[in-house]
């Protein structure tokens, strides 16, 4: 990574003694911030920033049966003025999509089929997102997990009954053999560290969804 270098600090859970936390310091502590919209070059083999399209233009794995069905459920809800593919609903293909074992959702035009593109009167960017804005609700409640937590990567390892969890950055070789060709990628880039305050203040809602907030504390207290 070229902005900070990866330094864990590890917490072990004071509500549960069996998990253990281990929290890439340098990068929650760092300026990076999401640019979106603002600069952000796309996940392609070339940069398309003027495609706006982000970590977009691929569909997202959900996490299980259940979020397959939570996510399903939420869309079905959305006004298409805030949908632009909201009449993917009514297709036979529908919004989701097997892939092995999980579901994920369909790529419709080289992108996620809840991706509006620039121009749409209801906004650019993510259907779940915007609609939960306008419902008054976190978009943290909407959107997929893996979505929630981009740019963080959460890996779990079980060993003699201790739960490590790591926190850390989401690296290019994290997206498997595709990250390999990507002509940019946010956690790499010096412009994507432009924010003034560090960021596990800034995603304290995402960071609260994984750790809940008696870990965050005792890894704010470590951090200073």
């Amino acid at each position: 990574m070229t902005n900070t270098e990866q330094r864990f600090v590890e917490v072990v859970d004071p509500d549960d003694g069996s998990v253990r936390w281990r929290l890439d310091a340098g990068f929650l502590t760092s300026s990076y911030t999401c640019i979106w919209g603002a600069g952000c070059q796309g996940i392609h083999d070339e940069r398309r920033p003027e495609l706006m399209d982000g970590c977009c233009s691929v569909g997202v794995v959900l996490a299980d049966d259940e979020e397959a069905m939570n996510i399903a459920a939420l869309a079905a809800t959305i006004d298409p003025s805030h949908f632009q593919d909201a009449a993917q609903r009514e297709t036979p293909e529908g919004l989701l999509e097997r892939a092995g074992p999980r579901w994920t959702t369909r790529v419709v035009d080289d992108a996620c089929v809840f991706l509006n593109r620039p121009g749409f009167p209801g906004g650019a960017g993510c259907a779940l997102h915007l609609a939960a804005v306008a419902a008054g609700d976190a978009p943290t409640e909407w959107k997929p997990r893996t979505c929630n937590r981009v740019p963080l990567r959460v890996e779990e390892h079980q060993a003699d009954g201790v739960t490590t969890v790591t926190v850390r950055a989401w690296r290019r070789d994290d997206w498997g053999p595709g990250g390999e060709t990507m002509a940019w990628w946010c956690t790499e880039a010096d412009e994507a560290y432009v924010a003034d305050s560090p960021l596990h203040h800034r995603i304290e809602p995402e960071l609260l969804d994984v750790l809940g907030p008696t870990v965050l504390e005792s890894f704010r207290r470590a951090v200073g």
